[in-house]
């Protein structure tokens, strides 16, 4: 888990998909202390991106919960400004990039 300022990342690194989703699951448990301490997540602008570069056809669909609530699965994630995508290699912030000087 990584904090800057108000902006939160949790990573997990897994074997299968089914033992990520589980291990991020039972992490995501763990933030309980920011309710003791007065903080709140918004599972509603949280999201979740499942990272892999594997082609093999399976079920990519991860069920990750906050607050009892399933976080919506993204294929893009901007953190601190980078548009990280679900295969690393930083296409959608390049075309963000470029756009954004074209203007």
């Amino acid at each position: 888990m990584v904090a800057y300022a108000d902006d939160v990342i949790l990573a997990v690194k897994a074997e299968s998909i089914r033992e990520a989703e589980s291990l991020t699951n039972i992490e995501m448990e763990k933030i309980r202390w920011a309710k003791n301490n007065k903080i709140n997540f918004n599972e509603n602008k949280s999201k979740a991106m499942l990272i892999t570069r594997r082609k093999r056809k399976e079920n990519k669909e991860v069920a990750v919960y906050m607050n009892n609530k399933r976080l919506e699965q993204v294929q893009t994630i901007r953190y601190l400004g980078i548009i990280i995508d679900s295969k690393i290699n930083f296409r959608e912030h390049n075309l963000y990039i470029s756009q954004k000087c074209t203007n």
